[in-house]
């Protein structure tokens, strides 16, 4: 019986101070190509990085990384979030399961947070992987106050075993940082 790619995908999680320069450049090459664009200054803001690195028959395929953020939901305590970044698939290897079972290994390994987020470039696929949209208001704290993020800007969680109880509809806020707020 022939195995399926999916079961041919190997799947490493590597700091970001760990990782080669040759891998390094190989990783936002791949994201260039899924992306369509040049990120590499984008990828040097993600600061204390964890990458989660997919490999089909020993080509690099698949790419996530986090950083750790901290949001709040409106007043409450602020949340240690593992903030997802960089999703990327080699565009001849989409539509193989490789994102899906990235993102799922990904969530595995985040399990120590309070909850998952990012920026979604498709709110539908993300949807099917259990990913909730904010439905709030969003906004970036910065020392001056709150700066609110355009209404086309959007944020979904992963609810993790540590996550407290969260209203939606509440305001989000992230800390400032370099590069894309969001």
């Amino acid at each position: 019986m022939a195995s399926h790619p999916i079961d041919r995908l190997h799947i490493q999680v590597m700091r970001g101070e760990l990782i080669s320069d040759i891998d390094r450049r190989n990783i936002i090459s791949l994201c260039n190509r899924a992306y369509e664009e040049d990120i590499a200054a984008l990828f040097n803001t993600f600061v204390d990085a964890t990458h989660v690195l997919g490999y089909f028959d020993g080509s690099l395929v698949g790419h996530a990384l986090w950083v750790t953020r901290y949001l709040q939901a409106g007043t409450n305590p602020m949340m240690r979030t593992a903030y997802v970044e960089a999703v990327a698939t080699e565009p001849a290897y989409r539509n193989r399961g490789f994102a899906t079972s990235i993102m799922k290994y990904l969530v595995s390994e985040v399990q120590d947070y309070d909850l998952a987020a990012l920026s979604p470039t498709s709110v539908t696929y993300y949807e099917r992987l259990g990913w909730e949209l904010w439905q709030g208001a969003l906004s970036i704290r910065t020392e001056n106050g709150l700066l609110p993020s355009s209404r086309e800007e959007e944020v979904m969680i992963f609810r993790l075993s540590k996550t407290p109880s969260l209203d939606l509809s509440a305001p989000l806020s992230a800390e400032w940082r370099g590069g894309e707020l969001w």
